[in-house]
């Protein structure tokens, strides 16, 4: 089901494709005409980006008198001191700029945006996560569309300054590009629900006090928030033409943390929105299909773990029963979700390199690489949805950032990373050699010499757990 909406999404993106991305603009010549807007900067405890944040976002081009930027700094370290005063010289050259702290972090991130939005003088919330460097345009291209009266938020896409940094980045770079083409122009193009990604997007204020504002009962509160506006009739626009680059995570510690969160927050918003979704009276049965689909695709990786784990029986009942056989013919009939999701990855994948036979021969080694390690992931990530599910708390664990330009000597001391090794992570070790057996399986089970069926899925599974389990033990990219 899955596979088909992605199929669904194709069709949509392929289609926006034909159409203009037309909005009004304000004359930024007239003072009176030009909104105002607060910046959001929700941090904690960013040593070696925080700097780098404030510069970038002192160089955007808006009015200064129609600009306020809040620091909502949750941090425990000595950064608040050193943030402290960076911000005095950015307000001692003329940028409207505070220092917003708390005595405790109620409601993680989710609480730090609420309590600012309390005092927040815009009429228009624009919110930047801590690695995150949007071009001195940025509110130029993207506050124009509030002249639509309907929209309640404005989304841009994410690019990536260290794409190319190792596998790990471009992997995940590969999956967030096709989250951010193919799913949200897809969605968006046919006034399906998308999602405020957290960060590098504008808000209505209206549309935030309207949706019931920040919560933080879940570890996604931008999912949240993004469907409960939705579910309110605002509408969302999101511009695929307008990248913010920011950093990928270039330790795998700290990739799986925010995988962890993510997943975990979509079956936490599953459990929260299902019932919402079903019974709204006026969104039409396809776009609930596509947003129940959409809370649910971290619940994906519970079904590849299942059936990873049950081939290998299954391998052998097949080669045993031979009056089985043709169910497991009638069953190879899903590897055409994996067709598809070939197909729709590929359209991503050209969009953002070239197409051409080298560009696709490329394409095949990194779309196969990428599966392998995403199902290396699915151990983690099925722990992770069945909190979610199950309604399991627990703290918000923000992401480390490096800033790899200026700390590339020495980031492997970064003061934020986890040093323990988690008991997951043997038995992520033990799947690998599980998976090594279902390969050597592949040569003894059958009377024929052999069930190669099999064997490229192992292979791949193989690969996805022996690449998870050593990166996480030696903590090296």
């Amino acid at each position: 089901m899955y596979a088909l909406a992605q199929l669904n999404l194709l069709y949509n993106y392929l289609s926006s494709k034909k159409k203009r991305n037309d909005c009004e603009t304000f004359d930024f010549s007239n003072p009176a005409e030009i909104p105002l807007v607060t910046i959001q900067l929700p941090v904690f405890n960013e040593m070696y980006v925080m700097e780098r944040l404030l510069d970038n976002i002192a160089l955007l081009e808006y009015p200064k008198d129609k600009l306020e930027i809040q620091v909502l700094d949750d941090s425990t370290d000595e950064t608040v001191a050193t943030t402290k005063a960076h911000i005095a010289q950015l307000f001692e050259a003329g940028l409207d700029i505070t220092h917003i702290t708390r005595t405790d972090r109620s409601g993680f991130k989710a609480g730090a945006l609420k309590e600012g939005l309390e005092i927040a003088k815009g009429e228009f919330i624009a919110i930047f996560d801590a690695d995150f460097l949007p071009q001195s345009n940025w509110l130029k291209r993207t506050i124009p569309y509030f002249k639509n009266e309907k929209i309640g938020v404005v989304q841009t896409r994410w690019g990536h300054i260290n794409r190319d940094y190792s596998l790990l980045t471009k992997i995940q770079a590969f999956a967030l590009d096709a989250h951010f083409t193919l799913e949200q122009v897809g969605r968006n193009s046919k006034g399906h629900f998308i999602n405020f990604n957290g960060t590098a997007g504008v808000w209505r204020k209206t549309c935030i006090l309207d949706a019931g504002n920040w919560e933080g009962d879940t570890l996604t509160e931008d999912l949240d928030l993004s469907y409960r506006a939705q579910l309110k009739n605002w509408e969302f626009k999101y511009l695929e033409d307008v990248e913010t680059p920011a950093e990928l995570p270039i330790v795998i510690s700290a990739a799986r943390s925010q995988q962890f969160r993510w997943n975990k927050g979509g079956a936490e918003n599953f459990r929260k929105m299902f019932k919402r979704v079903v019974t709204s009276d006026h969104i039409s049965a396809k776009t609930k299909i596509h947003g129940l689909l959409h809370l649910l695709n971290s619940t994906m990786f519970l079904s590849i773990f299942t059936v990873a784990v049950l081939s290998i029986p299954m391998l052998y009942i097949k080669n045993e029963y031979a009056h089985l056989r043709n169910y497991f013919y009638i069953m190879s009939f899903f590897v055409m979700s994996t067709i598809i999701f070939f197909v729709c990855y590929w359209f991503m994948y050209k969009s953002i390199y070239g197409s051409g036979f080298k560009k696709f021969f490329g394409y095949v080694g990194m779309f196969f690489t990428f599966f392998s390690i995403a199902m290396g992931f699915s151990l983690h990530n099925s722990i992770a949805v069945l909190e979610g599910h199950a309604g399991k708390r627990s703290d918000f664990i923000r992401t480390p950032k490096f800033n790899i330009s200026k700390y590339k000597d020495n980031f492997k001391n970064n003061k934020y990373l986890r040093k323990n090794i988690s008991s997951n992570v043997i038995i992520e070790g033990i799947l690998m050699l599980y998976f090594g057996f279902g390969m050597y399986s592949a040569f003894v089970v059958g009377d024929q010499g052999g069930d190669f069926g099999l064997f490229p899925f192992h292979l791949m599974l193989f690969i996805g757990f022996g690449y998870v389990f050593f990166k996480s033990l030696s903590s090296k990219v």
